[in-house]
């Protein structure tokens, strides 16, 4: 399969119109079945989707690119799934048979978006109104014009700390409407690998959510390169980058991608918009919230909730106290929670907190779509910014994130306990059985012991596979969390604590 699209292929990209308005992409028949989907289109559009395919596989191909070695002839090799790559023949081979999901989730949104853009091309062009900023981008529209200058660093210094504590991880998101996400995917490829950054970015046509990590020099360089981009600098500050100790090394390797929203939350933003959040509080003012929540000496026949919007394994090892924290594993299932539980919001005050305060936007705006609740607060930057304000405030004990550090200290409770043993215990490590991805809470005496996986059924399915051939595919659930309700019923308001 080709790595990029054909000369004048991009130029073509007009010259049909688009009509698949009866193909619902998200149907889960089409998910494996790439010709499934060329069969809905009709003649004009089939070969758009040759195009969309192609596009679709270049760009994904290209956020894998690792720059070579010094003492290599080859400018790059890949690296993707912690496996290097060092020619394009084995990175396009891997791609093809490893991410096949990705590639057709990305040519039906690339399909979409040519759809999206011809619907409306008629309209634009006869209104042939000039955008000074879209203009400026677009005669400036190479991904190099918008890389910042290195050259008087040397590649050591931009290097500097990756391995250690003396390099950074920032964490960030903006929400504003992308015309061309694919270009910013482009550009934030390249930029994150001229800085030596690694780490995961989520792009869409809502923005931009984004955790890199690098050398302190690197991630300064990025932050002003994104307070200096047009489309973001009046969007984004300073401040609103959540900035904790680590490098690259907290992450296996980049990830770039184009994604229908910027947090999982399984609902199209056109439906529930991040344009129609709770009201903010700064950090000052949510502490001076739950002071007044926690003052009241009946919790449970309060106007207010403390709401938790991250998943189970994250309150589980820290959470502001006599908070609600929902027994879900997914962010996608909270829409559903909501629903499930839509009587226990009713007239309610509701105070919500998420890590940087992203799912906290589109959540709270989906819990005021309901209609039900008083008023729906949220916490501005999230726990990240409240930690830093009040490290011995009213959240207790490690913040989880999404790394390979998996949670950051800033007080010394200890909410959790040993899976096995039951002694405090909160550092989490990855299931041992090669099958199961869940994070497991075990002590340094039952590790001792062997007891490394998740649970027993693990534990044992583990033990028998000890000897047998391993399996490189993963289950995304292990028998006992499958054993968990997928959307929790609350019998009261604070039945979880």
């Amino acid at each position: 399969m080709p790595s990029s699209t054909a000369p004048g292929q991009e130029d073509d990209q007009e010259a049909c119109i688009l009509r698949f308005s009866d193909l619902d992409l998200k149907d889960k028949s089409l998910i494996n079945s790439s010709n499934t989907l060329k069969a809905e289109l009709d003649g004009s559009t089939k070969k758009k989707y040759s195009f969309a395919k192609k596009k679709a596989f270049a760009l994904l191909v290209k956020t894998k690119q690792v720059p070579a070695p010094s003492y290599e002839c080859k400018e790059k090799w890949w690296k993707c799934c912690q496996q290097l790559f060092m020619n394009q023949t084995s990175i396009h081979r891997h791609v093809a048979t490893q991410h096949a999901d990705e590639i057709y989730h990305q040519t039906a949104f690339i399909l979409k978006q040519l759809a999206a853009t011809l619907s409306t091309s008629k309209s634009v062009t006869s209104a042939n109104k000039k955008n000074p900023l879209k203009e400026y981008l677009t005669h400036s529209h190479e991904v190099s014009a918008w890389l910042p200058d290195i050259s008087c660093f040397s590649p050591d210094e931009l290097k500097s700390g990756q391995g250690s504590e003396e390099g950074e991880v920032l964490l960030y998101y903006c929400y504003c409407d992308l015309e061309d996400p694919q270009w910013i995917c482009a550009w934030q490829t390249a930029l994150c690998q001229h800085l030596h950054l690694t780490g995961k970015i989520r792009i869409a046509t809502e923005g931009i959510n984004g955790t890199v990590g690098g050398s302190k020099l690197a991630t300064r360089l990025y932050v002003e390169a994104m307070l200096s981009y047009p489309l973001f600098k009046d969007y984004l500050c300073k401040e609103d980058f959540k900035i904790s100790r680590g490098g690259a090394h907290c992450f296996p390797e980049l990830r770039v991608g184009v994604f229908e929203e910027i947090v999982p939350m399984g609902i199209s933003p056109y439906k529930i918009s991040y344009k129609k959040p709770g009201i903010h509080l700064s950090p000052g003012e949510f502490h001076k919230e739950v002071e007044k929540f926690l003052s009241q000496a009946d919790k449970e026949q309060s106007g207010t909730i403390l709401l938790d919007c991250r998943n189970f394994y994250e309150s589980k090892i820290g959470r502001f106290q006599g908070c609600l924290a929902p027994d879900i594993r997914k962010f996608s299932y909270f829409p559903s929670y909501v629903d499930t539980n839509l009587e226990l919001f009713r007239e309610k005050r509701v105070l919500m907190y998420c890590t940087g305060g992203i799912r906290c936007e589109r959540g709270s705006a989906y819990l005021k779509a309901k209609g039900v609740c008083k008023e729906v607060f949220q916490l501005k930057g999230g726990i990240h910014k409240y930690l830093e304000e009040f490290p011995d405030g009213f959240y207790k004990g490690k913040l989880f994130v999404f790394d390979e550090r998996y949670a950051l200290c800033y007080n010394s409770d200890v909410l959790s306990e040993c899976s096995y043993c039951g002694a405090q215990w909160d550092q989490y490590k990855l299931c041992s059985t090669p099958q199961c991805r869940q994070l497991v809470l075990t002590c340094p005496a039952c590790q001792g012991q062997g007891f490394t996986a998740c649970c027993v059924t693990c534990q044992d399915k583990g033990d028998r596979q000890a000897s047998g051939p391993t399996q490189d595919s993963f289950k995304e659930e292990c028998e006992c969390t499958a054993r968990r309700p997928r959307i929790p019923r609350e019998v009261s308001q604070h039945a979880q604590l």
